[in-house]
């Protein structure tokens, strides 16, 4: 379903682009209908770079991102794009600048359906079904603009439009981080729902180690912008081989271990 090659972003700083970042170097990796790959590694690791190239919005440096058999960056025309992003949808790490301040609720959800065939019918069952499948009271939330809902509450809005949209492929950015422990099971169910039920596949972009062994069919380790070791969610946490991966699992909270033994 998705291939990415040789993905490379480089961010240059400065008018006079003196300095560069490299981002992602040369990440290859493939997702398969109804699989959920997690893609893990610590803050600045180039995981949210590389969601961001997937759902195109933004070009990468060099490589190449393939969707269905083609370049997602020879897309060219609304409806391609369009089409596209039906199928491509993602959720964001930050609740808070995903949304339109100026719009409300209703608004933000009601966008979906210009993503869908014309002939969506009651569209007003179909929202309010959304947020009740994401634990969401649509009295409490439609009418409202976001900075009046919470973060949480923002977030499962986020996971209600692709409910709404049944995409093909899920780029989900850390989606439970700004859930509480109760809504966070919830929202994780809902996800492998969707997979079971549609055959949805999700890269899964997360830190935390036990999430993505609870979520995937495979893991993928990141470490300054490079893939540096891949494998079944066992075999990573079971019998990890990159250093990089065993010192992610070495620092994993565990009850009973003082903070002088770490």
């Amino acid at each position: 379903m998705l291939k990415v090659s040789d993905l490379t972003e480089v961010y240059t700083a400065g008018f006079l682009q003196r300095g560069s970042v490299v981002a992602v170097d040369e990440a290859n990796f493939a997702v398969q209908e109804g699989e959920t790959v997690s893609l893990v590694g610590e803050s600045g690791s180039g995981k949210t770079t590389t969601a961001h190239i997937i759902l195109r919005l933004l070009p990468p440096t060099s490589g190449k991102v393939v969707f269905e058999g083609r370049d997602i960056w020879a897309f060219k025309t609304k409806k391609e794009l369009k089409g596209y992003w039906h199928k491509v949808h993602g959720i964001f790490q930050d609740p808070y600048a995903a949304f339109n301040p100026i719009y409300k609720a209703d608004r933000i959800l009601y966008q979906v359906f210009n993503l869908m065939d014309r002939g969506v019918r009651d569209r007003r069952r179909l929202v309010r079904e959304a947020l009740e499948a994401v634990k969401l009271r649509p009295e409490e939330v439609l009418g409202r603009y976001s900075h009046q809902l919470s973060g949480g509450q923002r977030q499962r809005m986020m996971v209600a439009r692709c409910y709404l949209l049944k995409p093909q492929l899920i780029i989900a950015d850390e989606p439970v981080s700004m859930v509480d422990a109760s809504g966070r099971a919830g929202i994780l169910k809902l996800f492998l729902e969707l997979r079971d039920l549609y055959g949805t596949a999700v890269v899964f972009i997360t830190h935390d180690l036990g999430l993505a062994y609870y979520m995937s069919h495979r893991i993928l380790v990141m470490h300054k912008g490079r893939i540096v070791e891949e494998g079944a969610p066992e075999k990573i946490l079971g019998d990890p081989q990159h250093s990089y991966t065993r010192k992610l699992i070495a620092d994993i909270p565990l009850i009973g271990r003082k903070w002088e033994d770490i």
